[in-house]
C-alpha cells in the first residue's frame, strides 16, 4: 500500500461519487472531466492495493472495501475542512457553489444574500440558475446544484430545508384591460399562467373556476418576467407574484383587479442535500434560512 501517494482530492473525489452516484455526476460537481475522475479512482485502487468499485449494469457500484473507505473518510475530511477554516476563516474557502433559484426568489432575497455572500467569502466562485421548482429539486438532487430556494413544501429524505417566508399572489392587468373587465366582458379576456407541472398553475384553475373568466382562455408561459410584459401590453389578466411587479404597479403599468377570488401566499424554502456536509456549504445554508423573503405566514404551495 502507498498511503503517502494518496492524496486528498483522490478521497475527495471517491466521497462524491458515492453521494452522486455516478463518476460523471461528480466530474461535474468537481468542474473536470469524467476521464479524469475514472484516472483517480484507478489511482487510489492501485495505491490501495484494494478493489473499490465493481460494474452493475451500465454503471459502476462501491465494493464493501470501497464503502468501508467512504464511511471511515468522510467524518476525516469534514475535520480536516473545518480545521482549515478555522485557522484562515471562510473569507479563505474556495471552490464552485451552485446555487439554483425560481424567479420569484431571483427577484426578492436572492440579490442581497449574493452580494454578502461574496463580501464574506471573495475566492468562493458561484453559479447560479434560474428555473422553475421542479426542475431545482431534481437538480439539486442528481448533484447539479449544491442550494436551491424553491417555493412550496419540499419533502425529500435526502434533502434538508429550511422556511423562509411567503410571497402573495395578485391578479392584475394593464388598466385598459381591467377596465374592459370592469365592464363585464371579462369571459373573453385572455388569462396567462406558469406551466402546467406548476402548483401555482393548478392554483390558477382552481381560481379561474370560481371565478367569472372562462377557463378556455388560458394560456401558458415558463417564465413570470414574460407573462408580465404581457400583461403590461394589454395580452391579458395574471397571477403574478408581489415582489415581481411592485414596479408596475407603483408606476401604473398594471392595476390589481377586484371582484375576483383571494390567492394565497406561496411559501419558500432553502434547501440542500443531507448528504453534504462540508463546511462551506452548511455555512451558507444556514445563512440562507435567516432569509425573510415576505411578510405573511406560509403555506403549502410551489413555482
Amino acid at each position: 500500500m502507498s498511503i503517502n501517494r494518496i492524496a486528498i482530492y483522490h478521497l475527495e473525489t471517491l466521497l462524491w461519487i458515492d453521494r452522486l452516484g455516478t463518476f460523471s455526476a461528480a466530474a461535474e460537481r468537481l468542474n473536470t472531466t469524467q476521464p479524469a475522475v475514472s484516472a483517480r479512482m484507478r489511482e487510489l485502487e492501485q495505491r490501495l492495493g484494494s478493489t473499490l468499485f465493481r460494474r452493475d449494469g451500465r454503471g459502476m457500484a462501491l465494493t464493501p472495501a470501497g464503502r468501508k473507505l467512504v464511511r471511515d473518510c468522510a467524518p476525516l475530511l469534514r475535520e480536516m475542512e473545518r480545521a482549515l477554516l478555522g485557522s484562515g476563516g471562510f473569507g479563505e474557502a474556495s471552490g464552485v457553489v451552485r446555487i439554483g433559484a425560481g424567479e420569484i426568489a431571483a427577484a426578492s432575497c436572492l440579490p442581497p444574500f449574493i452580494a454578502a455572500l461574496k463580501a464574506e467569502m471573495p475566492g468562493v466562485g458561484l453559479e447560479i440558475e434560474i428555473d422553475l421548482t421542479a426542475n431545482l429539486i431534481q437538480q439539486l438532487l442528481t448533484g447539479r446544484t449544491d442550494l436551491a430556494f424553491a417555493a412550496g413544501p419540499v419533502a425529500h429524505p435526502s434533502l434538508r430545508t429550511s422556511p423562509i417566508g411567503s410571497v402573495a399572489l395578485l391578479w392584475l392587468a394593464s388598466p385598459a384591460v381591467a377596465a374592459t373587465f370592469a365592464r363585464g366582458t371579462e369571459a373573453a379576456l385572455p388569462v396567462w399562467s406558469l406551466a402546467s407541472h406548476s402548483p401555482i398553475h393548478g392554483r390558477m384553475r382552481d381560481a379561474i373556476a370560481a371565478s367569472r373568466i372562462a377557463a378556455k382562455s388560458l394560456n401558458l408561459c415558463n417564465n413570470a418576467r414574460m407573462m408580465i410584459d404581457i400583461a403590461k401590453a394589454g395580452g391579458g389578466v395574471g397571477i403574478f407574484p408581489e415582489p415581481m411587479v411592485q414596479g408596475e404597479i407603483a408606476g401604473g403599468a398594471l392595476v390589481e383587479l377586484a371582484g375576483l377570488p383571494p390567492l394565497a401566499p406561496v411559501a419558500f424554502h432553502v434547501a440542500m442535500r443531507v448528504a453534504d456536509t462540508e463546511p462551506v456549504l452548511t455555512r451558507i445554508f444556514d445563512q440562507a434560512a435567516t432569509l425573510h423573503i415576505g411578510a405573511v405566514a406560509p403555506v403549502d404551495a410551489d413555482q
